[in-house]
């Protein structure tokens, strides 16, 4: 950990607590209501569940972010994103996820799911207007999600339906040319209130904080967002339950974030896009007609048409003369899933041995299309050395992918305070491949993972748990012209084990959560990246190989406390150590280096006042470490802290806030390449895509009983 860094968000820390003082002693103190993890099979409560989750609710959602998830992951502990594109789409947790994916098949490390939808490798649609809560499971999902979770589960639900009337519309307008416009409201279709609904829409719309001084214009790198999400609930009995949810994102970003001196002003003459259009619906029955049992059905499908285009130069005419150099390339992909999944659980008068044991058992199958084409144009002329070259290439691929599971949990109690836990889930994947360069591939595979955990009630506030996961991750092929014996990759495998202690104190009025991790890597798949022609910025070439072993260890701890009924504080930290162990990359051993996009440290921290006559004000810090950018080279980004601010009032049915993002307009990258894009010598340079600069807004709201 580098002590400058570290000591810049300790006297950020304490900046929070002078800022906002504990409070009146006199106030009465409110008590944590029971959050519930809906990403678990069985929806219990943070402290049963033997695993390091943390949960957004719907007022942190609301306070922390002005409009996509992304705005969130400072926040959450040992949670990153890559910047490959206008918006976060890949994550990784404890080190552990996906940076990019130009071509080949969808393999992700980390699920993504908006109810029960999912949207894993293609995250831009988490747009939050509306949304109740995001569920973060760090750690292998092995038996919840199997390969798609290797690295954890990211859950999204939006609002829940409601038999009340009620609804909001709300305005935003800000700096950068931001409006924003939403509105949602609730009720029941019937008088009996068997159905009920949540329908909500939003557009916003920015200029996507880049100038293009060669174009003139300061929306090449624009944000046009459109969601629109409804909820219906049928409940005629008590012993049947439907929820149908139905998503519709549309989002039409441009993309024109690089810039050749790695700032906010472009000089790109062809400027990119980075849009994302899906339509998604996911219907769940929970039936407990029978005495011991219930009965849950899923069924989710998902469509998303997905165009990424960009200027692959990032220049122009006047930058390259007297040399011609333009090159772009654009990408249109195509996914479309289905899954069904049923699980058997016991009820209370259901449990095994002496009634002593809770048991759930299940099916999953999921069908994957995912079907791309790329087309890369460019023209290079060196009038020097009288030498052209030009690029019209175009590539096409056609990947679908069958997974079956099969997969149990079962939970003991021994004794009145000691719960034993074990968890499996055996899946199969076969698949299809088959693309333009004449690459044929039919990979199948069957893999297993699972849990075993130890959780002890020590008293009514205070719980402890170990565990021991191991997570999987299908194996795959690599595309173009690789090494002898390298153009296929194995299984990978994550083997981790954890102990935590979770925790309500003071009345149930601060919450601590705490976890320390140790995992191994067996056969770690690592993507690899370089420049196959120099001068031919798009002629990239990716290469996925088995490092003989990663190491990852760590900490998270939460820290939330409630001071007072008007003041809320709260602190996050995520130590991490995500190394491999052995590995041979294009550049040498890597054997002891730090991962990518794995930071030591993330820190955040924050306050939050309400007082009863309906003023309230929130500021929030956040941190984190340095961290290498890629692993085809040995650029880092820099360590960095942001600030955030709210402050409104709130009277009757109306809500009014200021808020300011990046305070004091802090500089950071978020995605770092490295390679030779400048004529006529080509020097390998890092190229930082950065993040958002400061940001203030706006926010008027009318509630609607």
């Amino acid at each position: 950990m580098h002590t400058q860094s570290n000591g810049r968000f300790v006297a950020a820390t304490l900046a929070l607590i002078t800022v906002f003082p504990s409070g009146a002693a006199e106030v009465e103190t409110q008590p944590f209501d029971e959050i519930i993890v809906t990403a678990d099979f069985r929806q219990r409560s943070v402290s049963e569940i033997p695993a390091s989750v943390s949960v957004l609710d719907a007022e942190f959602i609301e306070q922390g972010a002005v409009q996509h998830f992304e705005e969130l992951i400072n926040a959450v502990p040992n949670l990153n994103w890559s910047g490959d594109g206008h918006r976060a789409r890949y994550f990784q947790i404890r080190g552990i996820g996906e940076l990019e994916q130009y071509e080949g098949a969808p393999n992700p490390s980390v699920g993504f799911l908006i109810d029960d939808i999912d949207f894993s490798g293609i995250g831009t649609v988490a747009t939050l207007f509306d949304v109740e809560s995001v569920e973060v499971l760090r750690g292998s999902q092995g038996s919840r999600y199997g390969a798609n979770a290797l690295g954890g589960l990211i859950y999204v639900q939006s609002a829940q339906p409601s038999a009340e009337r009620d609804g909001r519309l709300q305005l935003s307008v800000g700096d950068d040319d931001t409006v924003a416009l939403g509105m949602a409201f609730s009720g029941a279709l019937a008088e009996n209130e068997t159905t009920t609904f949540r329908v909500s829409a939003q557009k916003h719309e920015s200029n996507g904080f880049r100038s293009n001084s060669y174009l003139g214009r300061d929306d090449t790198n624009g944000r046009d967002e459109s969601a629109l999400r409804l909820r219906l609930r049928y409940k005629p009995s008590a012993t049947l339950e439907a929820i149908l949810s139905v998503l519709y994102s549309d989002i039409n970003n441009g993309y024109d974030a690089f810039a050749l001196d790695n700032s906010y002003t472009m000089l790109s003459d062809k400027p990119g896009q980075d849009a994302q259009q899906s339509t998604g619906a996911s219907l769940r029955l929970d039936w407990s007609a029978f005495e011991f049992m219930t009965l849950t059905s899923v069924t989710a499908v998902a469509d998303s048409d997905i165009d990424f285009a960009f200027d692959a130069d990032w220049g122009n005419d006047d930058s390259w003369a007297p040399v011609t150099y333009d090159y772009v390339s654009a990408s249109d992909r195509t996914r479309q899933t289905v899954s069904q999944e049923f699980r058997l659980a016991s009820n209370d008068t259901g449990r095994t041995f002496n009634a002593t044991t809770d048991w759930l058992v299940g099916l999953y199958a999921q069908n994957l299309r995912d079907e791309l084409l790329t087309v890369n144009r460019g023209d290079y002329y060196d009038p020097f050395f009288d030498f052209a070259d030009s690029l019209d290439d175009s590539f096409g691929s056609d990947f679908e992918a069958t997974s079956t599971a099969l997969f149990g949990q079962m939970e003991r109690t021994i004794g009145a305070a000691t719960r034993l836990g074990l968890g499996l889930r055996v899946e199969h994947r076969s698949s299809d491949y088959v693309d333009t360069s004449a690459l044929r591939a039919r990979p199948s595979e069957s893999m297993w993972g699972g849990e075993l955990s130890v959780s002890h009630d020590h008293s009514a506030v205070l719980s402890s748990f170990v565990s021991l996961t191991k997570g999987y991750k299908a194996g795959g092929f690599n595309l173009g012209a690789v090494p002898p014996g390298r153009r296929d990759f194995g299984e990978e495998q994550l083997w981790s084990i954890e102990a935590g202690i979770k925790s309500l104190l003071a009345d149930n009025t601060l919450m601590l959560n705490a976890s320390l991790f140790l995992s191994r890597r067996d056969d770690q798949q690592v993507r690899t990246s370089f420049q196959l022609i120099p001068g031919d910025p798009a002629s990239f070439v990716f290469l996925t190989d088995n490092a003989a072993e990663g190491k990852t260890l760590g900490a998270e701890t939460e820290l939330r406390w409630f001071v007072s009924d008007e003041w809320e504080l709260y602190a996050n930290l995520g130590l991490l150590r995500a190394s491999f162990d052995e590995f041979m990359a294009p550049q040498g051993n890597l054997g002891g280096r730090d991962q990518a996009h794995a930071p030591r440290y993330t820190a955040a921290a924050g306050a939050a006042y309400r007082n009863a006559n309906g003023l309230f004000a929130r500021l929030d810090a956040t941190a984190r470490d340095e961290f290498y950018f890629d692993v085809s080279h040995d650029q880092k980004s820099k360590a960095y802290e942001l600030f955030n601010a709210r402050i409104g009032y709130e009277w009757d049915s109306w809500l009014m806030q200021l808020w300011v993002r990046n305070i004091f307009d802090e500089t950071y990258a978020v995605r770092g390449f490295y390679f030779g894009n400048e004529p006529p010598d080509f020097p390998d340079m890092l190229y930082t895509r950065l993040g958002d600069p400061r940001h203030a807004g706006v926010t008027i709201e009318k509630r609607f009983d």
